[in-house]
């Protein structure tokens, strides 16, 4: 009661402290809203040049490629290939606006004229054949008799129109796209201008990388002069054990005596009759499925199988042992098993071979095939006694005449068992020893049949139970996991590598991962980690133990990447090597400056090396490599002239041209010029996007709703 006097007391208190703290909500709530800064990234997962990507159209969009591509592709390769697809469209059609590019009716029949949609049978005449004016009635009769059809054909008709605007923009880009004769002329004289050269080279490997120092400032340096080469996205380095749910030992064995107590037969108590009933086991057994059903996690496959087809551990032993014999346990896979030999057949599997020669009319003769059965007989006769002949090769034979679909292969239609084939050749395959080569008639026609093989088969029980982590298993491992999380979280960062080690668990790094990343290896699709990483409230050094695929993973942020440039420090592997051929070029140079070449092959210990036959289409010097400059350097020169210092690839060249050969005349070069247009029109549809895309100021939203 005193507690309620108070309350009363304070009414006047209590309604102006709520009341302030509603006002503050609001406040916040206007000065944090998206309409009041803009709406951007609260209503579209991406902006392209200004224009919002709606996040309600993309998910629309994300729904529909779900029922599209199936259950094959995860929920961030949806969204992924969606964002991709409507910042392509995004992209290209700011262009179409641009230029004034539209689709008239007429352009979308010419599109459907030469698309996949002429061949939807409510288009085709009496003649099979695309009509403009059939289309169009069909597309009316839709409207007005098939509205869902209707719909969708509209959607489709979006999509036809998005198309055939793309076309019509790179067509327009292609036509701009032209070679010259002379540039014909000059790409066939890159190709077929040859020079001899004698050289030598001193590799930058003759220097040790330690004599050469780096500093920090060096790598900046080399970063701003480079920017292209170090820019970055913005990324992740994690790192992690993964604690897995598996079957320990002792569950191994468990599951291992469950199975053995199957194989002998068991004694029960019925207390209603009081009697005791004696359980035939998996040995003795006369209901083979029945048992199998109540006891075994695979059932009884009652289809014969030859020795290549049992399990590979214990497939030798099985075609040994006699009907009735039992093999087991034995451990396969993730399973402990054992097999029993219901029956076996003697030569119970025949590999065969054809050549198939149908007549006009045989059930399932190609129509293309006009023979008679008397000449479909004749020639099968021919081929049968050129079958028989020494040295034939029945493959090329069957390659050359079959009429057969195995025709490919050689005429080869692999092991059967009785019964699969037609009544005739079942009973050739299987009454003839293996080499038989005969003729047989079926409702197919004419078969030319070489017995290649048999093989004995067998039928096997097999009684399986799958080996699992028991649920205390299951306790220790959480148990585990959740000992490391809190030794870790109490430690400093940096000891995260230090205990696991002392429980002897692996870490396991992965670096640079992208915002949009889903799969991590060792534990693959885990998109709720990458988000954690990501997320702004996540520090470096942060810990967190996540549920995954089989077990548990406790992860550890080390290190975040900024959206830029590369700092010294992770430009550092890519810098380094090529400011320390830099180095090492200026040293040698600098040692063998006025030397000739006998001079510097004996000075730096290498030998003067040839290489013939070498072209600017292909700078490539055998035995040293891809040497644009050192092969560029020896067509600028003349017959016997000898070159500078040249910094190479992979080393410091001096060369010396001992012959030149120039490409053999011609007298029109229209075909390079022609093989130019073409490549250079074949690369516009991917080098004019990937273009726009670069330069195009794209602000990427998923991860917010992803």
């Amino acid at each position: 009661m005193a507690i309620l006097e108070n309350i009363r007391k304070r009414t006047t208190v209590l309604i102006l402290i709520i009341g302030l703290a509603l006002f503050a909500f609001v406040i916040s709530g206007v000065f944090s809203s998206n309409d009041f800064a803009g709406g951007k990234v609260g209503s579209s997962v991406a902006e392209v040049n200004g224009e919002s990507i709606s996040i309600d159209d993309f998910r629309r969009q994300v729904e529909t490629a779900s029922r599209q591509y199936g259950p094959n592709f995860s929920s961030t390769q949806l969204v992924n290939t969606v964002y991709d697809r409507e910042v392509r469209k995004a992209i290209l059609n700011q262009q179409y606006e641009d230029l004034g590019i539209d689709v008239e009716s007429d352009q979308i029949i010419e599109f459907v004229k030469t698309s996949g949609y002429a061949q939807i049978p409510d288009f085709l005449d009496e003649n099979g054949i695309f009509n403009e004016e059939v289309f169009k009635s069909a597309i009316a009769d839709w409207k007005v008799n098939d509205p869902l059809r209707y719909e969708a054909w509209l959607q489709d008709e979006k999509a036809i129109i998005e198309a055939a605007k793309e076309r019509l923009y790179f067509n327009l880009i292609k036509g701009g796209v032209g070679a010259t004769l002379v540039e014909g002329e000059f790409d066939y004289k890159l190709a077929n201008e040859k020079v001899d050269i004698q050289y030598v080279r001193v590799p930058y490997t003759s220097i040790a990388d330690s004599t050469i120092e780096v500093s920090k400032s060096d790598i900046q340096a080399y970063i701003s002069n480079h920017k292209k080469q170090f820019e970055q996205d913005k990324a992740r380095d994690i790192r992690f054990i993964y604690f897995e749910e598996r079957p320990s030992v002792e569950d191994e064995n468990a599951v291992k005596e469950a199975i053995t107590s199957l194989l002998g037969d068991t004694v029960e108590y019925d207390e209603e009759r009081d009697a005791t009933d004696t359980i035939p086991g998996f040995r003795n057994t006369t209901d083979m499925v029945a048992f199998l059903d109540r006891n075994s996690d695979t059932k009884f496959d009652t289809i014969y199988k030859r020795q290549n087809e049992l399990p590979a551990v214990v497939a030798d032993t099985l075609m040994t042992l006699a009907i009735g014999e039992v093999y087991g346990p034995y451990k396969d896979g993730n399973f402990y098993r054992v097999s029993k030999i219901m029956n076996k057949k003697a030569n119970g599997s025949v590999k065969a071979s054809h050549i198939l020669f149908t007549w006009e009319g045989a059930e399932r003769a190609n129509p293309s095939i006009t023979r008679t059965k008397e000449e479909a007989e004749a020639k099968a006769k021919e081929i049968l006694a050129e079958a028989r002949k020494e040295g034939a090769v029945f493959t090329t034979l069957a390659r050359e005449n079959s009429d057969g679909p195995s025709a490919p292969r050689g005429g080869d239609l692999g092991y059967f068992q009785e019964g699969v084939m037609a009544d005739g050749f079942n009973d050739f395959c299987f009454d003839n020893p293996v080499g038989t080569i005969g003729l047989v008639e079926t409702q197919f026609g004419f078969h030319v049949i070489k017995v290649d093989d048999k093989q004995d088969v067998v039928q096997v029980a097999t009684l399986s139970r799958e080996i699992e982590p028991s649920e205390e298993t299951i306790n220790t491992l959480f148990t585990d996991a959740t000992k490391f999380e809190m030794a870790s979280m109490d430690a400093k960062a940096e000891d995260f590598g230090d205990i696991a080690r002392e429980s002897s668990y692996t870490v396991r790094p992965v670096n640079k991962i992208k915002e949009m990343d889903e799969s991590l290896p060792g534990l693959g699709s885990q998109r709720s980690i990458v988000q954690w990483a990501f997320n702004e409230d996540t520090s470096v050094g942060d810990i967190r133990r996540f549920n995954v695929n089989n077990g548990y993973a406790v992860v550890q942020l080390t290190k975040k990447y900024k959206k830029g440039l590369m700092t010294p420090e992770d430009a550092s592997t890519m810098a380094l090597p090529q400011i320390r051929k830099e180095r090492k070029a200026e040293q040698i140079i600098a040692a063998n400056q006025g030397k000739a070449m006998d001079a510097i092959a004996s000075d730096n210990n290498v030998s003067l090396s040839n290489a013939t036959a070498v072209t600017l289409k292909s700078p490539t010097i055998p035995g040293a490599g891809r040497e644009p400059l050192v092969v560029g350097t020896a067509f600028a020169l003349g017959q016997d002239q000898t070159s500078g210092l040249i910094q190479g690839e992979t080393g410091v060249y001096m060369l010396k041209v001992t012959k030149k050969e120039d490409a053999p005349a011609m007298e029109n070069f229209s075909t390079y010029a022609g093989n130019l247009r073409a490549s250079a029109a074949n690369r516009v549809n991917g080098e004019v996007y990937n273009a726009l895309r670069e330069n195009a100021e794209i602000e990427d939203n998923r991860a917010t709703f992803y």
